[in-house]
């Protein structure tokens, strides 16, 4: 197909900009987009194509400026329209990054799975949580690949069995029980329940009992915050564990 001549978006640096493609069967779309803009509507931002887009249309190689025809949009990606078809390719398609935003977003996505793992995680020897930081350290030593794209609740398990081999670890739920006089239980339980999952509660003349499940490894803050709201006045006793 021959080259043509585009429409070029002003607001945004045809220089600056990177590539959005997407395969359909054995075509490939491509669009030219700010990749900050871009990056921040992949993530749910509400930017609009008008402000992402360097050249308002589709190719099926942008380096030889080959643009895609209608037919082919409305057959592969169900629209013509150049700024829905657009936002298909950036909601579905891959994203180029520039070196600094791959960092970042691994960066990112790297300390969401690190505090995941701490909050449950726990050493089965035990029974004690490891700090980020060791958890960090056994990351690194694991060569552990993050995707800076996947969710990180997708990518812990991988990694939880990368770093089973460098420290010992597993994931668990703890059921706790919980007494403490009824003049502390309105604070307690408000706190509780943001925090764990209240499986049953029983109210008495002068306690307030309840069973929890709380991440193995959030044991120690939740006891923490416990003893602070009521000056010490609380019992804890763990009567079950199941790994995750």
């Amino acid at each position: 197909m021959r080259c043509v001549r585009q429409r070029v978006n002003g607001m945004v640096s045809v220089d600056k900009a990177v590539i959005a493609r997407i395969t359909k069967g054995h075509d490939t779309f491509e669009i030219l987009v700010d990749p900050d803009r871009a990056l921040e509507f992949r993530k749910g931002s509400p930017v609009s194509m008008e402000n992402i887009l360097a050249v308002n249309q589709i190719f099926k190689d942008s380096k030889k400026g080959e643009r895609a025809s209608n037919s082919e949009l409305e057959r592969d990606l169900g629209t013509s329209d150049i700024f829905q078809a657009a936002a298909k390719i950036l909601k579905e398609g891959e994203l180029q990054l520039t070196t600094e935003q791959r960092r970042k977003l691994t960066d990112e996505k790297r300390k969401q799975i690190i505090d995941m793992i701490a909050r449950q995680g726990v050493n089965p020897q035990t029974q004690a949580p490891h700090p980020p930081l060791r958890i960090e350290n056994a990351m690194e030593q694991a060569r552990v690949h993050i995707d800076p794209f996947r969710p990180a609740g997708e990518q812990m398990k991988a990694v939880l069995e990368a770093i089973q081999k460098i420290i010992p670890i597993s994931l668990e739920q703890l059921e706790v029980a919980v007494r403490v006089p009824v003049a502390h239980a309105g604070k307690i339980s408000s706190v509780m329940r943001k925090l764990a999952t209240v499986k049953k509660e029983e109210w008495g003349s002068a306690y307030w009992f309840a069973l929890i499940e709380i991440p193995a490894g959030m044991q120690g803050d939740l006891y923490t915050k416990f003893n602070d709201l009521t000056s010490g006045n609380v019992e804890t006793r763990v009567v079950g564990a199941k790994n995750v």
